[in-house]
This record gives structure tokens, C-alpha cells and sequence, in this order.
């Protein structure tokens, strides 16, 4: 079980990361994370399993779009004009997070965890998963307005098996 984030997480949820990063290390792969809604979320939860830790090698948490352009590359007018909350822009963040590190597979997860502007729909997340060598994966996610912390947690299932599947 992980440490810190166990008591409030699903256990389905924790067994996966555990799952994912032995898988990881077994095939010698290296993971990042690219996150804005979650906040940092996903690489606190794999930092979180014992004896992993060389399978995940970096995190980025741009939740502003300068962050995003500053540490992962994506152009502003890219995000100006497909918004932060796109395909163009999680792919954009997966691949930039690639570059960015020396791992193998990123995920970047983007999206409202909430209500925000009135043009937002709460639980819209845009996924994007890169691995090097391959199509840079994406999907998105319409959770509803279930409150930011239950959006967070269901990041968290799409993101792991996202990843897992890019093993």
C-alpha cells in the first residue's frame, strides 16, 4: 500500500499504481507526469509505493498556461487558441513532458476538477499519454460535476490505466 495517500484513496486505485510501477520495472521504463487539475496528485501517489521509485523519474505540475509553456514547451498561441482544456494541449503537455525528461512514458492530465468560468463543464479532462516511438495517445473524460476531489480520484484511475496500457 502506499503511505500518505492510502487512508483516502480507493484501494483499487492504490493497487494499481502498485501494479503500474512494478510493471515499469520490470521493463525497465521510466515514467513522468505532466499534470494541471490534479495538481501533482498522480506523481505524489507514485512516489508514494516503496521501492519503485526508480520508475518514476520526473513530475511537472503546470496548472497555469505559462507553466505550461515555460517548463513543457507548448507554445501560448496554442493554448490560446485550443484552450487549456483540449486534445492539442494534453497531447501537446504529454509529448513536451517527454521531451523534457529523460523517461519513457508521460501522461499529462488537464482539465476542470470543478465549476470554474461559465463556459466550463466540471469534469471535463483531457488525457494524453506519450511514449517514445509511438502515436502520442489521448482521451477525454466527462465525469460531471461529482465535486474536484471525486474528479481527481477518477484522474487518477483513467490516468494509471493509460499508462499501463502504454507498457
Amino acid at each position: 500500500m502506499t503511505e500518505t495517500l492510502s487512508p483516502v484513496l480507493p484501494d483499487e486505485v492504490d493497487r494499481a499504481a502498485r501494479a503500474l510501477l512494478e510493471a515499469a520495472c520490470d521493463k525497465e521504463l521510466r515514467i513522468a507526469t505532466a499534470e494541471s487539475c490534479t495538481g501533482g496528485l498522480l506523481a505524489s501517489l507514485l512516489t508514494d509505493v516503496a521501492g519503485a521509485s526508480h520508475a518514476f523519474e520526473r513530475g511537472f505540475v503546470t496548472y497555469s498556461d505559462e507553466a505550461k509553456s515555460e517548463l513543457l514547451g507548448i507554445p501560448l498561441e496554442l493554448i490560446a487558441r485550443e484552450g487549456a482544456v483540449s486534445a492539442a494541449v494534453a497531447c501537446a503537455m504529454a509529448e513536451g513532458a517527454l521531451r523534457a525528461s529523460r523517461a519513457d512514458i508521460a501522461l499529462s492530465v488537464t482539465g476542470f476538477a470543478g465549476r470554474g468560468g461559465p463556459d466550463d463543464e466540471p469534469g471535463l479532462v483531457h488525457f494524453g499519454c506519450a511514449r517514445r516511438g509511438r502515436a502520442t495517445a489521448h482521451h477525454e473524460a466527462h465525469f460531471g460535476d461529482i465535486g474536484r476531489g471525486a474528479v481527481r480520484v477518477e484522474c487518477l484511475r483513467t490516468g494509471l490505466a493509460m499508462l499501463a496500457e502504454a507498457l
